[in-house]
């Protein structure tokens, strides 16, 4: 298997040294986007009035996933990881940092602001594949579960609720020295990632870049696990995108909350997210990951019809909760089999398609969420997101199950039979 997982490695699970400074990068990192990512657009819809340029900035964030990434996960395939980290968030500290300079002395614009949107995000198609290496490194094939979770975890108590949290409370104060933070956050991580143990090499480049991207997006879908796994991400993406577009509609007009409580069903969610991550690693192992996969995809389901088919705020949160569990429990599962369906040298390159995939199907459930809506009502969204969710769990659970990773139980009792 020295193919496959990221290759041979001294790696010794989420309790390695190595994996402990990994998510000592990951977690500054994280919180770091977070601030930025709930500061950003508030600080463009507030120095500038204008919708045109609060979209400007919006689109500059996300389109280094569709222009950048691809050729980014190739080059992350052929590079050290931790000195892509490094560089990669020694970039994203210069940047905010000057951000910061700008906001603090009025001479942020639209452009300045775009641009760094833009710059950042760009970094962060380079960080993001370079710390999954690592993280299959040094979690190691028994713990890459567990090391997901930590991931998924951390991501979603800094995306979703300390980022968010500590940009509100700054931005009140001075809004510069929420960039400032966002700064310094990437300074930090990128000192802590030079002490990353090194990457085994496990490819030397034989084509051009061109041919490399090439590569890495016909391996994502001939290898058939990889296909079943993108095709169910995809409907996921539009069902998740839709949904998301009106829920602050919803919760105001549908569930009568008031607009200052609409975030505390993104934080039913994370909470949701949080309790899935730690709890699905020790049923994947026990029953195998198809099937945890699907039941993930099922709640996640669930939640989204039972949202369309209630209109009362008790049910409401109850079932972001249910989104949020199986969310988490999907994203875990779903980054652990790609892992370990993906060759070593090819981590990069798919881990970037993977999301080149995702972010650009994103914008045709939104889009869909808006009309659907209005010719109807946000409930029906709703009911769509579940039920696409739920057609495609038929069409794909099988699949799913059959392409997945054995339950620990089976694979020693496989063993002692071999013996």
């Amino acid at each position: 298997m020295r193919d496959h997982v990221g290759g041979p490695s001294t790696a010794s699970g989420v309790g390695s040294r190595g994996f402990r400074r990994l998510t000592a990068v990951w977690s500054t990192s994280m919180v770091g986007d977070g601030v930025r990512i709930a500061a950003l657009p508030l600080f463009a819809a507030v120095s500038t009035r204008d919708p045109l340029a609060v979209s400007a900035v919006a689109v500059a964030e996300v389109l280094p996933w569709l222009l950048v990434a691809l050729p980014a996960g190739a080059l992350v395939d052929r590079w050290q990881p931790r000195w892509v980290l490094v560089a990669a968030h020694g970039l994203r500290a210069v940047v905010t940092l000057l951000l910061a300079g700008a906001v603090a002395t009025g001479v942020a614009g639209v452009w300045v602001l775009v641009v760094a949107a833009f710059v950042v995000t760009a970094a962060e198609t380079f960080a993001d594949p370079a710390a999954q290496r690592l993280l299959v490194q040094l979690a190691g094939p028994d713990d890459l579960e567990k090391g997901n979770g930590h991931f998924v975890s951390i991501e979603t108590a800094a995306l979703d609720v300390a980022g968010p949290l500590i940009a509100g409370a700054l931005f009140l104060w001075q809004p510069a020295v929420c960039f400032a933070l966002d700064g310094l956050s990437f300074l930090v991580a990128g000192l802590v990632a030079a002490g990353l143990p090194r990457s085994p090499r496990t490819w030397s480049p034989v084509s051009g870049l061109g041919g490399e991207v090439r590569d890495g997006v016909r391996y994502l879908f001939r290898q058939r696990g990889l296909r079943i796994l993108v095709t169910a991400v995809l409907c996921a993406a539009v069902a998740v995108a839709a949904a998301n577009a009106v829920m602050a509609l919803y919760a105001v007009e549908v569930l009568g909350i008031a607009p200052a409580a609409v975030p505390t069903l993104w934080v039913a969610m994370g909470v949701g997210t949080l309790v899935a991550a730690r709890m699905v690693p020790g049923p994947a192992a026990r029953f195998g990951d198809g099937p945890v996969m699907v039941a993930s995809m099922a709640v996640l389901a669930a939640g989204f019809l039972l949202l369309g088919a209630v209109s009362w705020s008790p049910i409401g949160w109850l079932a972001y909760v249910l989104v949020g569990l199986g969310s988490g429990g999907w994203n875990v599962l779903s980054a652990t089999r790609r892992q370990r369906l993906t060759s070593a040298p090819m981590l990069g390159r798919v881990t970037n398609g993977y999301r080149v995939l995702t972010w650009g199907l994103m914008p045709i459930g939104a889009g869909l969420a808006g009309p659907v809506a209005e010719l109807t009502s946000p409930s029906v969204v709703y009911l769509f997101a579940g039920g696409l969710l739920a057609v495609s769990l038929l069409l794909l659970a099988r699949p799913l199950i059959r392409t997945g990773v054995r339950p620990a139980s089976e694979v020693e009792h496989g063993k002692e039979a071999a013996t």
